[in-house]
């Protein structure tokens, strides 16, 4: 399985990651890329920005669902075809 497959899994079984903790658990040098591969791949990626236990502030990641605000976005901004495969 690769390193963006265990994330993925990951992320799917509910849990929540950092960048630190994508680099450090996966061994995924530049977890950006790796969340953006995960997004041009279709899966909802969120980040949120989080302050950490201690004190200092960060982002962590997580699959979603998305809203129903930003399918319409979508479908104005790229037209119906996005949702076809």
């Amino acid at each position: 399985m690769s390193k963006h497959a265990k994330l993925l899994n990951h992320l799917q079984n509910g849990h929540e990651v950092t960048a630190k903790q994508i680099t450090g658990t996966f061994g995924i040098k530049n977890a950006g890329r790796a969340v953006h591969y995960l997004r041009e791949q279709g899966h909802c990626v969120y980040s949120n920005q989080v302050t950490m236990s201690d004190g200092t502030e960060g982002t962590k990641y997580r699959i979603g669902k998305p809203s129903r605000r930003m399918v319409a976005l979508a479908n104005a901004v790229l037209g119906a075809q996005v949702f076809t495969r």
